[in-house]
């Protein structure tokens, strides 16, 4: 089996041929080194485009069994230095069993690596903690943390990996057996995985109206995101917060409620395609980057679109 490369290479789950949430991140890190495991490779690498400069993929068509995938790289990966995971359930899954295979430390949800530097959330996410790694480690890194660069060039260099050997050692323990996969509540799901946010500030209120708006964003298959402000009042959790000291995002489409657009706020937003802003100041920051910018009541603004959908307002 040849060696992957030696610096960073990303390891990606792939179910259905479906790439998991920061894979892009994870191969820009990685120089577009990676290795690819699951069924419907073909798809997957695919999707990953001239972003990928080499991959290596072993096809895993049964039970999935992060020991056995981690037993049946490790060779490949053996010299190389930072072996990078997405940090999704599989990638959190994978990681530990890969530094225990290779024998290496583990960094969970970086934000940056380097071959001696890993950084990471701290407090919170309220503070960034810089690590200096002794020697070659394992890694799973935080979706929607750096931009994915366009990237043009030659095609993918492909190598397919042999499957173990079914009854072999390297199948490892019988791994629980998946009855069915359910895509998650749209409302509640990871910010970071979020392709649509309605977003809450100080100006829309309080409990009340954050359940209104989780509601609203139910029925629009929606994520529910705020400000420092809303999270640290306590009226949603700090998961909710968007921002560099919360979850940095990436979304297709934002809608703003009553939120001004402090710095912090707008710099972990990415860069939606859509930007709604409602605010009673024309002129708050969020407003100027607004693709359609309403000045008007957020409250009352999102009682009206409640009621447009259906869902029982009273006053």
């Amino acid at each position: 089996m040849t060696d992957a490369a030696a610096g960073t290479v990303a390891v990606l789950a792939v179910r259905g041929g479906e790439l998991p949430t920061g894979a892009l991140e994870c191969v820009a890190e990685a120089n577009g080194a990676a290795v690819v495991v699951g069924d419907g490779l073909d798809e997957a690498i695919a999707a990953l485009g001239a972003l990928a400069a080499e991959v290596w993929a072993l096809e895993w068509p049964g039970r999935w069994s992060p020991h056995a995938i981690a037993a049946a790289v490790a060779d490949l990966l053996s010299s190389t230095e930072v072996v990078l995971t997405p940090a999704t359930p599989d990638g959190r899954d994978l990681a530990p069993h890969l530094a225990l295979v290779l024998g290496r430390a583990l960094y969970a949800g970086a934000i940056s690596v380097g071959s001696h530097r890993v950084v990471q959330h701290g407090h919170g996410g309220r503070s960034q903690l810089t690590s200096s790694p002794p020697g070659p480690f394992v890694a799973t890194m935080t979706p929607g943390v750096r931009a994915i660069p366009a990237t043009t060039g030659a095609d993918t260099i492909r190598h397919d990996l042999p499957g173990p050997v079914v009854g072999s050692p390297a199948e490892g323990p019988e791994p629980p057996e998946l009855v069915a996969i359910h895509p998650p509540d749209a409302s509640t799901m990871d910010l970071s995985e979020a392709k649509s946010i309605l977003g809450g500030g100080a100006g829309l209120g309080g409990a009340t109206e954050f359940g209104l708006l989780a509601k609203v964003a139910g029925l629009l298959g929606a994520s529910v995101g705020a400000t420092r402000v809303v999270t640290d009042q306590g009226t949603l959790g700090h998961e909710r917060q968007i921002g560099t000291t919360g979850v940095v995002v990436n979304p297709d489409r934002y809608l703003a409620l009553g939120i001004s657009g402090a710095v912090q706020h707008t710099a972990g937003l990415g860069g939606p395609d859509l930007i709604v802003s409602v605010n009673t100041d024309a002129h708050a920051p969020m407003m100027a980057m607004a693709d359609l910018a309403l000045t008007a009541d957020a409250p009352a603004t999102l009682r009206a679109l409640a009621r447009l959908l259906g869902i029982d307002v009273p006053g």
